[in-house]
């Protein structure tokens, strides 16, 4: 039987923001603002007085929509512990379909960019009261009677009344709120048509706190990068909620996470622990290693036993120091980690997992602290946690991913046939994914249920898996596996940084493609070759994860 964790998810900050007052606990990367944990604590107050000045009530939602800040996470932490649920929209949304999100959720408060407002109006939408930029915590917009104040000025006012010789550790007092409640609504989707908010309780929050307690990997004092959305379950749970709760510190990354920005804040801030999506370490892997280790003399260097063994630790070493160099460990979640990267980070000794997790798990199911991993799995399920199994498997074990604990989620909110149709009679959550779990308890995922395809003799196709090989190929920045009729057609978005460099002409683009398709398909078996592929001019459309939204470009097999 799994154990619920013990901590109330609540209370968990009430502590750190008693013991840690004077540590700082966030900041704005790149600029000079930072807050310690008593004047979050000071600017939580605030809010949840203007929570209560607003009409919000217990189990009412507020929702926030902006890039990662310090004014993010407050409104985040101010909402959970007044009892209230937080619905985090993701920046990226388009506006409509933010409102969808906003007036499906029925949220009574707005936090919200300004730039990101001007496409919106109050009148859209159906409960929200005020609107608060997340700038400034500026009225942006309100229906309330133009006599009661709603400002943050009258809160600031408030704050100055009840506490005149200041806030001490002591002052912070949470109302009492059981870790069954519900803590936030996380939208898969903003397309009208395809959103489900996923509801999270407080427990599987809490558990996560716990997990990466027990890990040592967070801790008073630790520091953290956050760049990956915190609108994101991922980046949520660990790089905000599970530092602070240790009392850590974060510094936040409030603009497009580019390498060369990212190169730059690990080595201003050092952290401790960094949380990353494929993507990120992909580029600096293809920028910065590949370009070492394909010329010669390194490349033939690389084939002498013990030899090699010496430059692979410079290389290593290298590319700790473009982490920051202090980091216990790099933990990859979101998608696959392609295998060519991998294989290398594991032959130069990297400190680096693979996790695995989804929206409706808060996002944690699967993950293995290094150097306890194995290669090309996603790490044994957390013990004590979640549970998983492999149903329908085929001859090679493969077969859908079900799981259940303390993580899964309660379902979507007002979508009751959603909820049924994911999970089992028996509760057991269907993840839609494919994947195996060995003789020693290691989870692999081999893709989509969704995105797999059938070879003509009814072979199991994982696209991701080719695309895998295909996208280490030059020239190649990402691309898409997709099924016409009975044959496989690749889409690739080219890599134009290096074919400037190169000063490839167009018909020697096309050229080099075709060649990378005979390499490719010299990799593959005879049901997986590849007929033909595609140039496509931009970069493909993704989700919040950085996972390519496939059904978008189904149709473009056959073009």
């Amino acid at each position: 039987m799994l154990k619920a964790p013990e901590d109330n998810f609540v209370k968990m900050y009430e502590r750190t923001f008693r013991e840690h007052w004077d540590l700082p606990a966030v900041s704005d990367w790149g600029t000079d603002n930072t807050l310690t944990y008593g004047q979050l604590a000071e600017q939580i107050w605030k809010l949840q007085r203007l929570f209560h000045h607003c009409g919000v009530r217990r189990d009412d939602r507020i929702a926030v929509m902006g890039r990662n800040n310090t004014n993010w996470v407050t409104v985040y932490l101010a909402t959970v512990t007044y009892g209230a649920i937080i619905v985090p929209i993701l920046q990226d949304f388009k506006p409509e379909d933010a409102l969808h999100i906003i007036n499906h959720s029925g949220s009574k408060l707005l936090f919200i960019t300004d730039l990101i407002y001007e496409g919106m109006t109050l009148d859209q939408m159906e409960a929200v009261r005020v609107v608060y930029s997340l700038t400034n915590f500026k009225v942006l917009a309100t229906d309330i009677n133009e006599k009661k104040d709603v400002s943050f000025p009258w809160a600031v006012a408030e704050f100055e009344k009840a506490f005149p010789n200041g806030m001490q550790p002591n002052d912070v007092a949470y109302r009492e709120r059981k870790n069954s409640e519900v803590a936030s609504i996380n939208y898969t989707s903003g397309t009208t048509g395809f959103s489900k908010g996923v509801i999270t309780t407080c427990n599987a929050l809490a558990g996560h706190n716990k997990f990466f307690f027990s890990t040592g990997l967070v801790f008073a004092g630790c520091r953290h990068v956050a760049f990956l959305p915190l609108a994101h379950a991922y980046g949520c749970a660990v790089d905000f909620l599970g530092c602070l709760a240790a009392g850590g510190h974060t510094y936040f990354i409030g603009r497009t996470p580019a390498p060369k920005i990212l190169i730059q804040a690990f080595k201003d801030v050092k952290p401790t622990l960094i949380l990353s999506v494929p993507l990120i370490l992909e580029k600096i892997y293809k920028q910065q290693i590949v370009p070492q280790i394909a010329k010669p003399p390194l490349s033939w260097v690389l084939k002498v036993p013990l030899l090699d063994q010496v430059v692979l630790d410079k290389i290593r070493q290298q590319l700790v120091e473009v982490f920051g160099g202090e980091f216990a460990q790099l933990i990859i979640g979101g998608a696959p980690l392609n295998k060519e990267v991998e294989d290398f980070l594991c032959r130069i000794k990297f400190p680096m997992t693979v996790g695995y997790g989804m929206t409706e798990c808060a996002p944690l199911i699967a993950w293995t602290p290094w150097p306890n991993g194995k290669s090309g799995s996603c790490g044994k399920v957390l013990e004590g946690l979640m549970e998983a199994k492999i149903v329908h498997p085929n001859a090679e074990g493969i077969g859908e991913v079900l799981v259940r604990g303390e993580h899964v989620m309660k379902g979507y909110y007002k979508n009751e046939e959603a909820t049924r149709e994911t999970f089992t009679k028996d509760g057991w959550l269907k993840t839609g994914d494919l994947g195996m779990i060995d003789e020693e308890g290691y989870l692999f995922i081999k893709g989509r249920n969704k995105t797999m395809l059938l070879g003509p003799s009814g072979q199991n196709i994982y696209p991701e898996e080719i695309e895998s090989k295909l996208n280490n190929l030059p020239y190649v920045s990402e691309s898409i596996v997709l099924q016409h009729e009975d044959h496989l057609v690749a889409l690739v978005y080219p890599d134009y940084n290096a074919v400037d460099q190169n000063h490839l002409s167009q018909e020697d683009l096309v050229a080099a493609i075709e060649d990378n398709r005979k390499t490719l398909n010299s990799q593959l078996a005879a049901y997986e070759q590849v007929t033909k592929i595609k140039l496509y001019p931009h970069e493909f459309e993704k989700t919040p994860k950085r996972s390519i939204k496939r059904f978008l470009y189904t149709q473009m097999a056959g073009d």
